[in-house]
């Protein structure tokens, strides 16, 4: 390996676990990264594993254990008069709206053949690639024509019991004999080019935290208003009443994720799903 290699490949390292394994990462220099290009379809498996892990942590840490302490979640969370905090689906709706805020234009959406809410029916390309999803579970890649954008479609899996009552129990639902494991939807992202940077690749896994972080702070602003607050801090629902800081919940976001997207990044590991639940269920 030449000097100029072995430089280069330290630089990724450094910018690497400088930005990863940081529970509230420094901003990104303006440059001064290496110029190797990284394929989206590797950025769009990284962002998705990231995502999956927010997804199982929110489930089965945040929602169902604080089910059974006596804190609730429901759609109409957002009301005055409901003193509750978001569904799932709903928690990746607050983190997609962020990054619609966001100016490095990765677009996020969970979509679904029998969806709740009719906005998130899949239609056009997208309801072909996710038939193909439906038979293999395998993650689809494509150019959309029609927005000119790059396209991954990821198969959204019930994971937990709580998901399919809700969705089986919903008095709007189109379906209501959904049984774990079956395949619910799709987590759909999209990004405007067909490859990036080592600095735009942070940059997308920057914003994406921030959507997370930005989604976890607008539950405990609401919380903040009931009137039987839970204590924010260090413990966790599944100790009690509690509920983690917003610093406490994102420091576990990084130790589920980061060693993982790391590997991906390098090329060590290409398995974007359920990394949360292997972890999980190997303790």
């Amino acid at each position: 390996m030449s000097n100029k290699s072995f430089v280069v490949i330290t630089l990724v390292l450094v910018a690497l676990i400088v930005y990863l394994f940081a529970s509230a990462p420094p901003p990104l220099a303006e440059t001064s990264s290496p110029t190797a290009t990284i394929p989206i379809e590797t950025v769009f498996t990284i962002v998705e594993a990231e995502n999956d892990v927010v997804r199982g942590l929110w489930t089965q840490e945040i929602v169902s254990a604080g089910k059974e302490v006596g804190l609730a979640f429901n759609e109409e969370w957002r009301s005055r008069e409901v003193e509750a905090g978001p569904l799932p689906a709903l928690f990746l709706r607050e983190t997609a709206g962020s990054l619609e805020r966001n100016p490095i234009s990765l677009g996020l959406f969970l979509g679904s053949d029998f969806p709740i809410n009719e906005a998130n029916l899949l239609a056009g390309q997208q309801a072909e690639m996710f038939t193909r999803i439906q038979g293999t579970q395998e993650p689809q890649f494509f150019f959309a024509e029609d927005t000119g954008l790059y396209v991954a479609m990821f198969s959204d899996v019930a994971i937990t019991e709580g998901c399919v009552k809700c969705h089986n129990e919903h008095r709007q639902s189109p379906k209501n004999d959904w049984q774990l494991g079956d395949v619910m939807g799709a987590t759909t992202w999209s990004y405007p080019k067909e490859s990036v940077t080592l600095d735009e690749l942070l940059a997308i896994m920057e914003a994406l935290r921030q959507g997370v972080r930005d989604a976890y702070s607008a539950y405990l602003a609401e919380v903040e208003t009931f009137t039987n607050r839970p204590e924010i801090g260090e413990r966790w629902p599944a100790e009690g009443y509690y509920l983690p800081s917003v610093d406490v919940f994102m420091a576990e976001v990084s130790q589920l994720a980061s060693a993982h997207s790391m590997n991906m990044i390098l090329g060590l590991d290409s398995q974007p799903t359920s990394f949360y639940v292997q972890e999980q269920t190997t303790k």
